[in-house]
Formats: C-alpha cells, sequence, structure tokens
C-alpha cells in the first residue's frame, strides 16, 4: 500500500497544482456555485469521459485524464462548500483555499487507506471503464439526495459521495499513469 500512498500523493500533486495555478488566474470565483452546480459540472466531466471511452471519434483534443483531474479538484471544491457555505462575491485567498484543499484531500486520504485496507486494493483490478461508471453512479445519488434537500434514510451523506469519487478518480489517473 506504500506504492498507492505515493502514487496518491502524485496524482493530488498534479490536481492542486492546476488547482492552485487557477486560483490564481480567477481567484475564488468558485465560491459563489452552488452545490448543484457543482454535481453538475462533475456529472458533465464523467459523461465525457465515458462518451471518450466508447467513442472511436473525437473531436476535441482533451483525453480523459484532464476529465478525471477535473473531477479530483470540483468534488474538493464541493466539499469545501459544505462546510463554508456559499457566497454571493469570491471571498477566499489562495493560502485559505489551498489549506482546506489540503484538508479535504487528507481526510479523503485517510478514508481511502482505511477501505484499501479492507477491501485489500480490489481497485487495482478494476477498469478505468468501471471506476468511470462508479463515479456516473455516485452522481446519480448525489443528484438525488440533492433533490432529496439533503435528507437521507439510511444512506452516507453528500460529502462521503464525493470522497468516493475523489478516490474513484485517483485511482483511474493511477492507471492511466497520469501522475509524472
Amino acid at each position: 500500500m506504500s506504492d498507492t500512498s505515493k502514487q496518491y500523493d502524485a496524482v493530488i500533486t498534479r490536481c492542486r497544482d492546476l488547482f492552485e495555478k487557477k486560483m490564481k488566474d480567477y481567484g475564488s470565483a468558485w465560491r459563489i456555485l452552488r452545490l448543484p452546480s457543482l454535481t453538475d459540472q462533475i456529472f458533465i466531466k464523467a459523461q465525457r469521459i465515458r462518451s471518450l471511452q466508447q467513442n472511436d471519434v473525437r473531436k476535441v483534443d482533451e483525453g480523459e485524464v484532464s476529465e478525471f483531474v477535473g473531477i479530483i479538484n470540483y468534488c474538493i471544491m464541493a466539499l469545501i462548500q459544505l462546510e463554508k457555505g456559499i457566497v454571493e462575491q469570491p471571498d477566499m485567498a489562495l493560502e485559505e483555499a489551498l489549506s482546506l484543499y489540503d484538508e479535504k484531500v487528507a481526510l479523503t486520504k485517510q478514508l481511502m487507506m482505511d477501505k484499501n485496507h479492507d477491501y485489500g486494493e480490489a481497485w487495482r483490478d478494476m477498469r478505468v471503464s468501471s471506476l468511470t461508471d462508479l463515479i456516473l453512479q455516485k452522481l446519480l445519488r448525489v443528484k438525488q439526495i440533492e433533490d432529496n434537500k439533503g435528507k437521507t434514510l439510511v444512506s452516507e451523506g453528500i460529502d462521503a459521495n464525493y470522497q468516493d469519487m475523489i478516490n474513484y478518480a485517483v485511482f483511474a489517473l493511477i492507471h492511466l499513469k497520469a501522475y509524472s
């Protein structure tokens, strides 16, 4: 599992680097996004990945890797929004955003390590297409929870679903060797 931890960190470093650069370009404009808007952005990226996996012809020269990176970053933004709430104007400095990013990643990585221990790294035998489908399933669950105003009877909350999507996307990027 030490390889998994190192590979996970390398994938997150790539994602965090992009997040930081976009924060420098755009500031924290994402802070105005409501959770359903973030969920929809993630859904669009996951749907595009599925289309890329199913179609032979690509009309836009971006592959799965950038979309999985986007899923990770949007999920982290959603986790931050869950904690901090939505604002009317961008309100977060780069340092605070990166600190919250790191905090959400640390919690999500620990969840992955705990599940990996229990599941024996079963994800390593999964196909990237299956990880994509699991992300889409989680998105449909989140949409349903959002439609239910956040209420669940027996299911985990929205935050756990965002964390699972981050971990599935990291696994996909590890499979795609997109961490160097």
